[in-house]
């Protein structure tokens, strides 16, 4: 009797495996989530201070997974809407429930009705700003934001509760009216399409990297020793950088419109000199 020869059939087993390296940009981001959410929290239980550092770790965590996103070629479109979703939590609602509870609830109804504002147009500048992502842009507009970015915004408008840290002075900083006007500013230059610095591309010339990490470490030490002063500096500086990037922005773009323009002209001469040559 003869027997079937018997076939032997290999099945390859590949472990169900991922990336970490293309989480740790998500997992930055939910980090930051947590930080703004943590926010509230101290705000709720009365600890501003604390909360003030919680916006600023979260402020940090959302720098740095963009980048180390891009580092790590970990881009992706779920990442980008993460990390708005996570903005708006951390620098809208976070820092207008902080303002809320901090000065503006003394005039219950006028006070939710301007941090309301504030977050309203983080959400508007956010979605502005997911609109834009995959958009061709002129080469000189890559290095600018439209409007100011929420981390920055949050900074800004959380500049009198820092002063109220560093000097005291509970009837200047913390009246209603001072912090009104400065949400309402602050809103308006989120929305706005004012040109601010992106620092996307920022690069540092090799014989620079020495003098910047000087910089990094001074800044580093005064931020634990001096950390609201520090913050008041950084956030003047920001808001003095403006009129410059406003200068920039507009002086790359003519340059841009002058180049373009030159080159229609060539391109229209030289077609005119192919249709009459000699002429």
């Amino acid at each position: 009797m003869l027997r079937r020869p018997r076939m032997r059939v290999r099945v390859r087993v590949r472990p169900l495996t991922f990336s970490l390296n293309r989480m740790i940009p998500n997992i930055l981001t939910m980090l930051a989530l947590c930080a703004g959410m943590t926010a509230i929290r101290f705000a709720v239980a009365d600890k501003f201070e604390s909360a003030v550092a919680a916006v600023i770790i979260a402020a940090i965590l959302d720098g740095l997974d963009g980048r180390i996103a891009r580092l790590l070629k970990g881009t992706s479109t779920f990442g980008a809407q993460l990390d708005s979703l996570s903005d708006f939590v951390s620098f809208g609602v976070a820092p207008a429930v902080m303002l809320y509870l901090w000065t503006m609830s003394r005039h219950p109804g006028f006070g939710w009705a301007v941090v309301l504002i504030f977050a309203v147009c983080c959400a508007l500048r956010l979605a502005r700003f997911n609109t834009q992502i995959g958009a061709e842009l002129p080469p000189y507009a890559y290095n600018f934001f439209t409007g100011v970015p929420a981390p920055a915004a949050a900074g800004l408008v959380l500049m009198p509760m820092i002063a109220n840290f560093e000097f005291g002075l509970d009837e200047v900083f913390r009246s209603p009216i001072l912090n009104a006007a400065t949400i309402i500013a602050i809103s308006a230059l989120m929305v706005s399409r004012v040109p601010t610095f992106a620092m996307k591309r920022f690069r540092v010339r090799h014989e620079w990297v020495p003098p910047t990490l000087l910089l990094v470490g001074a800044l580093a030490a005064f931020l634990t020793t001096e950390p609201w002063a520090t913050m008041l500096v950084i956030g003047a500086t920001y808001l003095g950088s403006i009129p410059f990037s406003v200068y920039s922005y507009r002086r790359l773009r003519r340059t841009a419109e002058a180049m373009r323009a030159a080159t229609l002209r060539l391109a229209s001469e030289a077609a005119a000199d192919a249709v009459h040559p000699g002429g």
